[in-house]
């Protein structure tokens, strides 16, 4: 399942007839705009990020799109994405990977059971329950539709269990059974400053931190000074005069012999 984020940009329509005419053979090939092609699994809302990424860089389109957890590095492998959010565990071969934050587990049954009438549930509590495999049932859209029919209980991030919101199920707070997590994953041998910009977005960095590439200070070539001396020959090196001796000199005040009137 691909979708595409309301907040993304999306490229326009190439026509079908792509043979090349005479202004395409003799213009010079341009370089195609920057593009970040970020993905993300469900339950991860990267609205927040994209706008702050749209308000201090909007010479680079963004687009998002949502991605199934089986399929959520094929983007990253394929190039097709150049980042995305993940769900942990992941394989992290040639991946470069920032944790963001742990999901709460939660317990969904049908509609009616027994769990209703608490708030959350020890997951050694339900050993006498029938847990459905999500990735077998193609999903976890799929899995609560079939939880909402009554053939079982699956354990999901509660992130997921809102973001698809199947009726006639109940989710609730599950204690004892490990959680999942959201990181930031891109491709190590891709780094370069527009990621580097979106990962000091993700993390917080404001727009003036010294540790975004954005903030860097643009050095600029100073050009040589205009020689304002004119035109004229230039004079040479001043050389040292030599003068002879003063004779008066050292001596104190009326030493010098009076001549005779």
């Amino acid at each position: 399942m691909l979708q595409g984020y309301p907040g993304g940009g999306y490229c326009e329509d190439v026509p079908a007839d792509d043979s090349p005419t005479t202004d395409a053979q003799t213009a010079p090939e341009e370089a195609a705009p920057r593009v970040l092609r970020i993905t993300y699994v469900p339950g991860v809302t990267p609205g927040k990020w994209i706008r702050r990424w749209e308000e201090r860089m909007p010479n680079i389109p963004l687009q998002a799109f949502m991605v199934d957890d089986g399929a959520q590095l094929g983007g990253l492998r394929d190039g097709s994405a150049e980042m995305g959010f993940v769900r942990l565990p992941v394989e992290r071969e040639g991946l470069s990977l920032i944790p963001l934050y742990e999901e709460q587990p939660v317990v969904v049954a049908p509609k009616g059971h027994e769990i209703s009438v608490f708030e959350e549930v020890a997951l050694a509590d339900l050993d006498q329950e029938s847990f459905l495999d999500v990735a077998a049932l193609g999903g976890p859209e799929a899995s609560l539709q079939v939880v909402a029919a009554g053939a079982g209980l699956v354990i999901l991030p509660m992130s997921v269990a809102r973001h698809f919101n199947v009726k006639d199920t109940v989710v609730r707070r599950l204690t004892g059974a490990g959680g999942t997590g959201i990181a930031l994953a891109w491709p190590t041998d891709a780094t370069d400053e527009v990621l580097e910009e979106f990962i000091g977005i993700v993390r917080g960095r404001t727009a003036q931190s010294s540790r975004q590439p954005s903030a860097q200070p643009t050095t600029v070539k100073k050009e040589p000074k205009p020689d304002r001396r004119g035109t004229g020959t230039k004079k040479g090196p001043k050389v040292a005069q030599r003068y002879a001796p003063n004779p008066d000199k050292g001596r104190g005040r009326g030493s010098r012999k009076k001549g005779k009137r």
